[in-house]
């Protein structure tokens, strides 16, 4: 069962001004299949947060600490936090010319697990995956995100998360950009992959029509970098009614 802690999280960017504070004292833990819901307006530091506990090297961490099981998630490089169970789905994905899906999938579950898994049970695997995405399998062949739709990338970060079985996962807006078919399909790939899992989820979001097919336990309010309101679906539904305004302050930290 695992458990991600982020304890005191302080994380700044560097500018031409110079290094600009974005996150301000973040504590949260998400255990092993719990959901819980980041939500706030533009600007907050939200995706900050999700590239910071991913290892992107354009945040650099000023204070605090991230642990997953109690390992420091933060001495590990991005491949050794993938390894420990660590998924980043993310807000717009890349483009990876001359690199086909099938080829991309089955290189990272090798890198995962530490070995190749079986090409009998692989290819039905992702097949089968496809298809409850509502992917034509003519995208295994296809190289990874290129010329994809944006339905069809965020489609394609969901079949990532259901082969390669994170035990704790990132969503970063992965509802932009989805007309109302596209957010369903996902969101029950999303469900799917907890429910055979266990995993553990921080989905990032910025409104509550997501949240309708996925359930969250948690709904955290994150403004000027700082988590200023927690608490169930409900919190979300309040949200939903009355906005950000009552949160808001002068100066708030860009994402």
């Amino acid at each position: 069962m695992s458990t991600l802690e982020i304890r005191d999280l302080h994380v700044s960017v560097e500018t031409k001004e110079g290094p600009k504070p974005i996150l301000r004292g973040v504590d949260l833990t998400i255990n092993a299949g719990e959901t819980h819901a980041i939500m706030g307006p533009n600007g907050s530091g939200k995706s900050t947060l999700a590239y910071s506990i991913a290892g992107h090297p354009k945040y650099t961490i000023t204070s605090g600490t991230v642990t997953l099981d109690g390992e420091d998630v933060l001495a590990m490089t991005v491949d050794e936090r993938a390894r420990a169970g660590m998924f980043l789905a993310m807000q717009y994905p890349v483009e990876v010319p001359g690199v086909s899906v099938s080829n991309f999938l089955r290189t990272a579950k090798t890198a995962i697990d530490g070995e190749a898994p079986a090409l009998r049970t692989w290819v039905k695997d992702v097949k089968g995956a496809m298809e409850n995405l509502r992917m034509d399998s003519s995208f295994a062949e296809r190289s990874v995100n290129e010329g994809f739709s944006g339905g069809e990338k965020k489609r394609h970060e969901i079949l990532q998360m259901e082969l390669l079985k994170p035990s704790i996962a990132i969503l970063d807006e992965t509802d932009s950009g989805l007309d109302v078919d596209a957010l369903r399909i996902v969101s029950e790939g999303v469900n799917r992959a907890k429910e055979s899992t266990d995993v553990g989820v921080l989905l990032i979001t910025h409104y509550t029509r997501i949240l309708r097919y996925i359930k969250p336990d948690f709904v955290h309010v994150f403004v000027d970098g700082r988590i200023a309101e927690e608490g169930g679906p409900e919190l979300a539904e309040r949200l939903e009614n009355e906005g950000y305004d009552r949160f808001l302050t002068t100066g708030a930290a860009t994402a």
